[in-house]
């Protein structure tokens, strides 16, 4: 099994704080395509932007989320801030179009059974230059990636809500990592 973790869950659940803070500790990680999208676009006067065009921008989530994965090495622990799966999440929510190639790309990524799942947590989220989604649409997102992740047979565990350091804990006590 390639030890390949994936963070999913709703916009400003926290994934992006805790995965830092396993980076902090030594971990490999991979950042979230979607907000590094956003930056580059609005610096460029690009298009593939969720605000101008949705389906642009689920096009290249995709491709990066495959490249990403394709660039880790195989037998290093990484923890991915959002998998390959959530960029196809982000496209049923928005009533995209799925091409068959996107699900070919989703069964051949071997990521680890056991997702990490944020739950929305309206005490932390917060909106931001890349961020424009109301909480209620973070929840819409969070349900979302379930059914997507559970439909392709992903085991779903839920991170509770309490501090970074905390979750850290729980991820890694899950993992049975001691650092």
């Amino acid at each position: 099994m390639i030890p390949y973790y994936i963070f999913t869950g709703g916009p400003g659940s926290g994934k992006s704080s805790v995965l830092e803070a396993l980076a902090l500790k030594g971990y490999t990680t991979v950042p979230e395509v979607g907000r590094a999208i956003i930056k580059q676009q609005m610096q460029q006067g690009g298009e593939a932007l969720p605000w101008l065009n949705k389906q642009l921008f689920f096009e290249q989530m995709f491709t990066q989320s495959l490249a990403d994965y394709h660039k880790q090495p195989k037998e290093t622990l990484t923890f991915f801030d959002r998998g390959l799966l959530d960029s196809i999440g982000y496209a049923t929510l928005e009533e995209l179009d799925i091409f068959p190639y996107h699900f070919d790309g989703a069964r051949e990524t071997a990521y680890a059974p056991l997702v990490f799942i944020f739950p929305p947590w309206e005490a932390i989220y917060q909106n931001d230059t890349e961020r424009k989604q109301d909480f209620q649409l973070a929840q819409q997102t969070y349900e979302v990636m379930q059914i997507t992740y559970k439909k392709m047979g992903y085991q779903l565990l839920e991170v509770p809500l309490t501090s970074i350091e905390k979750r850290v804990e729980f991820i890694l006590h899950t993992l049975d990592i001691n650092r």
